[in-house]
């Protein structure tokens, strides 16, 4: 029987030897490499925390102590080890186990949002809760050097310093990478701690050496004291954590895990904060990863056991926007390109070989990212911010209030909008059209395919005094969907037999309701379909074509509160069109993961279900049934 067959809790991890431990480590790599080979998900980060979350549960007892982890990407370890190896093979598949911790998986997760910088707010909160309740409970914070350059995690800092009685352990995982190499002064810093002797090193030698020295007593122990903060900056950059009042131990080999287990439990022993920093290596114990310089197979796809070659994959939206940026930059020296910390997933990796000196990345910083984008257009530039849709929530106030209010002509490309599967709830681009619609000014457009994409964000950067946006899903776009004709700026993608039903179709649902239309002209139903391209504001043109049908139909990939459907809803009420409408979208609740076109299909928004409830509609209206028509109609 395999090690990990024997691990049920953490608490079983007590009873191995040494050489049990490094056997334990070796199986958890090789299961994680085999799951993720088939599976796909983040592998590069967690092999580099294998003996890391091993000693932590070793020296903690989980849960009644609390483990938090930053972004949780790095979770997979702590999974093996707190009961669902069995289950383990099931990872990012629907039904099965998350990528990310999750509450209802196991009691041993308690944070289970994977956007970067949290962790330490909520360890400050459950290590004040227990303080406050008089608990005898740890609370322990993974984060990585890449979320240290989030600037909510130094918000966290500057409170955690003060909170003398929270028994919080946070552990730097420092591996100089968030998906890329880290980027900015802090990365500096840490490098400089790792490149330099521990200044404890030091003190030891003087120590010993002053108490030769025979007189001297309490008076050389003052003198040293005085002396310490200069030797620890001369010698070691701690003093970035320890002059907020923190105190530090390390740094630490993080795949040393008798060294973790010593240097956390003197952690846990202080009584107070405690930084504890641990160096790894992303990819560590498989050399594939290792090689891999791009993010040490920080998220790959399918890939060879054996070799670590990623198997063949068509080109994606992210690609295709890559190509696209790059065209843009080479026609126009005004556009700049910003990241935060997501070179490679975005597609801005060829931009920046090209124009390096027209390339930003700002770490995983998005509310930094904006407002520095408002000085580049102010200054001249026009900035591309290129984010996944649902790290743009996190920046919210800076678009409305540093971009928008100052009319700053700023594109925004969200990647991953929409309905993204296996990720799960917190990586769903779902939220970005409704909150956006709020903001005064902002252009919104979303391409339906490759053409309209490059059309699209063409005409995004010729908006110099508003924020602009263009928002594209995950995987592979579709085949390109012709218009045959235009009204106003809305492309007429299908336009068949009688004026009955007008389906407006967002950015990549226009493939879904071109289906749509197929089955109810099979049925004898008239049917328009419209892509609005820009879908925010509403164009003019859309209102008319809805005044001349008898039943409107909306499609988005968006959250049904607020979103386009709401907007339009709205519009059309303010013009004094009542035709029947149906809306059609994402329920506003979190989705459990699986692939995109099966959560498609449970939440309605595949064609077949579409067209049904269409059908049903106009069979309604033609009956006049009030009830079916008030329904069909969107009042209560």
């Amino acid at each position: 029987m395999a090690l990990l067959d024997s691990i049920g809790s953490p608490r079983d991890l007590r009873g191995l030897s040494a050489e049990q431990l490094d056997e334990l480590a070796a199986e958890i790599r090789d299961v994680m490499i085999r799951t993720v080979a088939t599976n796909s998900g983040h592998l590069g980060p967690n092999l580099g925390v294998v003996e890391l979350t091993l000693a932590i549960h070793r020296v903690f007892d989980s849960p009644r102590d609390r483990v938090v982890f930053d972004t949780g990407h790095q979770s997979y370890v702590h999974k093996l080890v707190t009961g669902r190896h069995a289950e383990f093979s099931t990872l990012r598949k629907e039904g099965g186990l998350s990528g990310y911790p999750s509450q209802a998986e196991s009691e041993h997760d308690i944070v289970e949002n994977s956007h970067a910088s949290t962790s330490l707010s909520y360890a400050d909160g459950l290590a004040k809760a227990y303080a406050i309740k008089g608990e005898d409970r740890h609370v322990v914070a993974v984060i990585g050097d890449g979320a240290l350059t989030g600037g909510m995690a130094w918000e966290a800092l500057n409170n955690i310093a003060i909170a003398r009685s929270s028994r919080l352990v946070i552990v730097v995982n420092d591996n100089e990478r968030s998906y890329t190499p880290t980027i900015g002064g802090l990365a500096t810093a840490l490098t400089t701690l790792r490149t330099n002797p521990r200044y404890e090193q030091v003190l030891d030698l003087v120590k010993k050496r002053l108490n030769q020295v025979p007189g001297v007593g309490h008076a050389a122990y003052d003198a040293l004291h005085a002396v310490k903060k200069g030797m620890k900056d001369a010698l070691a950059p701690q003093g970035l954590f320890e002059d907020l009042g923190l105190k530090y131990v390390g740094p630490v080999d993080g795949h040393d895990r008798a060294a973790m287990e010593q240097a956390l439990t003197k952690a846990k022993r202080f009584g107070g904060p405690v930084i504890v920093h641990a160096l790894t290596r992303k990819g560590q114990g498989y050399d594939p990863a290792l090689r891999h310089e791009a993010d040490q197979f920080h998220a790959p796809g399918p890939f060879d056991v054996q070799t670590g070659a990623e198997k063949p994959k068509g080109k994606i939206w992210t690609d295709h926007f890559s190509e696209a940026i790059v065209e843009l930059g080479e026609r126009r020296e005004d556009v700049v390109a910003i990241t935060a910390a997501m070179m490679h997933p975005v597609g801005l990796d060829v931009f920046a070989q090209k124009f390096p000196e027209r390339t930003f990345d700002v770490g995983i910083a998005e509310q930094h990212a904006v407002t520095s984008a408002a000085g580049l257009a102010m200054g001249g530039m026009h900035p591309v911010f290129a984010v996944y849709a649902t790290f743009l929530n996190r920046a919210f106030d800076q678009v409305l209030m540093d971009v928008a209010l100052h009319r700053c002509g700023v594109t925004f490309v969200l990647d991953r909008s929409g309905v993204t599967g296996d990720d799960g709830a917190s990586h769903n681009g779902m939220w970005d059209m409704s909150i956006l619609q709020v903001v005064p000014g902002l252009r919104l457009a979303a391409p339906r395919d490759v053409t309209r994409l490059h059309e699209l964000l063409d005409e995004a950067v010729e908006v110099d005094d508003a924020p602009t946006v263009v928002r594209f899903p995950k995987g592979p776009p579709p085949a390109d969907v012709p218009a045959i004709g235009r009204a106003g700026g809305t492309d007429v993608l299908v336009r068949e037999g009688a004026q009955d039903v007008l389906i407006v179709a967002v950015g990549s649902m226009a493939t879904t309701a071109v289906e749509v239309a197929s089955r109810l002209t099979a049925q004898g139903i008239g049917v328009t379909v419209v892509d609005p391209r820009w879908v925010k504001p509403v164009d003019p043109a859309i209102i008319e074509l809805a005044r001349e049908h008898r039943l409107v139909v909306s499609v988005e990939d968006n959250g049904r509160v607020g979103g386009c459907g709401a907007v339009l809803l709205q519009t059309l009420n303010d013009a004094d069109v009542h035709t029947p409408f149906h809306l059609h979208g994402v329920p506003q609740e979190f989705l459990d993961h699986a692939k995109r076109d099966a959560i498609l299909a449970r939440i309605g928004l595949d064609a077949q279900t579409i067209a049904r409830d269409v059908v049903e509609a106009v069979t309604a209206l033609d009956g006049d049934d009030p009830v079916e028509v008030a329904r069909v109609a969107g009042h209560p």
